[in-house]
């Protein structure tokens, strides 16, 4: 078998769907994507393509080393996100040409169903009450939210106050038994994260995503070790050496790797096995469209340390049978491959131009925010 095209679609909102043609006529998906940089992200498809053509598209591993290794420049969000949706792709042919599910040739299948959760939020207390609870009533029990925009290096008792207020709303309208997280998204210094963390800590959170950024990894074992809530941290690293020191330091109890920018599926796996031996959870991050979903869900199914899977989309509209959450849950995937089918006729009234950017923040005084 060879791979003989690679063939990328952009697809809004904002997604790169990849489509991995062979000349037995099997094709696999991924999703190669860095949100905001699809343009980017495809060409550097194109480019892996010229090792690809040609080869045997169930040599995985080989093919992963040779991209990863042997063009010299390693890692960074747009190689490894592009790498990522080809090794998806990979994985989706092989388990389609052997008639079984991804995860069984990684292990099988450790749980027959994986947990899921939803995004929630709002503008002042009421509505994150209210976002909360249609969350929970569209069958979630765990749901993931972020309190704030811009945040300056000390913000104002008022602004930490808010936030309080509006977490107190999310989790009465939520209930005790519904876990929720909390998304700093790397808006947060350091001192100013300590002080938040301390203060939503009565209500209990899953964990707090991003507390800072993750470039200084000392400055996150300083705020891990200053609260009692779990630190969550992942979806901006890329292969297993990048969560190295994450790990060996204790910066996080729980990791969230992104299978479509991390490395792929393989690679994932083995930053989840590293982290089992730190007692460490993994809860891939996917904030993408329902193939790199369908690739996380592969991991999710045959890994020990999986804590909760992220989503924003199921697949309507994409996929010719979409996800569906019972009791929070989704059924372990049994289809081949990646274990879903592309709805190609349906995918044509999303496809775009793939022009779509990032939003920015800014300060109130004009200076730029992280966002």
């Amino acid at each position: 078998m060879k791979i003989t095209r690679l063939e990328t679609l952009f697809v809004r909102p904002r997604w790169v769907f990849l489509k991995m043609h062979t000349d037995e006529g099997l094709v696999g998906w991924g999703e190669p994507i860095v949100e905001g940089w699809s343009r980017t992200t495809a060409m550097a498809v194109e480019e892996m393509g010229r090792y690809l053509i040609g080869q045997d598209p169930r040599r995985i591993e080989h093919h992963w080393q040779a991209l990863y290794r042997g063009a010299f420049y390693r890692g960074g969000p747009v190689l490894c996100s592009a790498l990522s949706g080809i090794e998806q792709a990979m994985w989706d042919i092989l388990g389609k040409s052997l008639g079984v599910p991804v995860h069984q040739l990684l292990g099988g299948a450790v749980r027959d169903r994986i947990r899921i959760y939803c995004h929630v939020g709002g503008t002042d207390a009421d509505s994150y009450a209210q976002s909360g609870r249609a969350g929970v009533e569209r069958g979630f029990n765990a749901v993931k939210t972020g309190l704030f925009g811009a945040v300056r290096f000390v913000e104002s008792p008022a602004f930490v106050e808010e936030a309080v207020r509006r977490m107190a709303a999310l989790r009465e309208g939520v209930g005790d038994s519904v876990d929720i997280g909390i998304d700093f998204h790397g808006r947060v210094q350091p001192a100013m994260a300590i002080q938040l963390c301390k203060a939503l800590e009565p209500y209990r959170p899953m964990f707090v995503e991003e507390p800072c950024l993750p470039e200084n990894v000392d400055a996150m074992v300083t705020i891990a070790r200053s609260t009692s809530i779990p630190i969550a941290t992942g979806e901006r690293l890329f292969t297993k050496w990048g969560f190295r020191e994450v790990l060996e330091k204790q910066a996080a109890a729980i990791l969230q790797p992104d299978v479509s920018h991390a490395g792929g599926i393989l690679e994932v796996c083995k930053i989840a096995a590293m982290a089992e031996t730190y007692f460490a959870a993994i809860a891939p991050h996917c904030p993408l469209g329902p193939i790199s979903l369908a690739a996380g869900l592969q991991v999710d199914a045959c890994t020990p340390n999986f804590l909760c899977q992220e989503h924003v989309c199921l697949g309507e509209g994409y996929l010719k049978q979409p996800f569906v959450v019972k009791d929070g849950h989704v059924d372990v995937p049994t289809g081949p491959g990646l274990g879903i089918e592309v709805d190609e006729e349906a995918l044509q009234e999303h496809v775009c131009d793939g022009g779509w950017e990032n939003p920015r923040l800014w300060h109130e005084d004009g200076s730029v925010a992280d966002w």
